[in-house]
């Protein structure tokens, strides 16, 4: 049997409102060295997820300025999410399919954990799935608008 995300997601997720300035969301991805930070709106409720890639690809490369909202550079459609109950193998088939490194486990809309492909590959029961995850993360595909 599978684990449930519950057991094997980092806890202790960073977020960040949708009003925070990208130079804000960049400050905090480089003091606590990560790549991804989900955006919560006032009542705390998931809205979208920033990455580095987005600030850099629709922020700096747009010649944007560094106080711009992450609202405004944020993947919000199709945001691609967990619940806690949800086992490791659907984890890394969801990670697979929808090409993505890092999935937020949401329970009642609020961010309570975070997964990344290397939880997964660290357990021995999955290390396949985690290898036909990145193999299919790594596969070039269009990007998001």
């Amino acid at each position: 049997m599978y684990q449930q995300l519950r057991n094997i997601m980092t806890s202790n997720v960073f977020t960040i409102s949708e009003s925070q300035s990208v130079q804000e969301a960049a400050a905090l991805m480089s003091a606590h060295n990560i790549g991804s930070i989900p955006v919560v709106n006032n009542n705390g409720q998931m809205v979208g997820i920033v990455t580095d890639r987005d600030i850099t690809l629709r922020a700096t490369a747009q010649g944007e300025a560094a106080q711009t909202p992450v609202s405004q550079v944020m993947t919000a459609q199709q945001i691609v999410q967990a619940t806690p109950d949800m086992n490791a193998e659907e984890a890394a088939q969801l990670m697979a399919q929808q090409q993505i490194r890092r999935l937020p486990v949401v329970e009642n809309g609020q961010v309570v954990g975070m997964v990344a492909l290397g939880d997964l590959a660290v357990d021995h029961q999955l290390d396949q799935s985690a290898e036909q995850a990145l193999s299919s993360i790594s596969t070039p595909s269009a990007p998001q608008k």
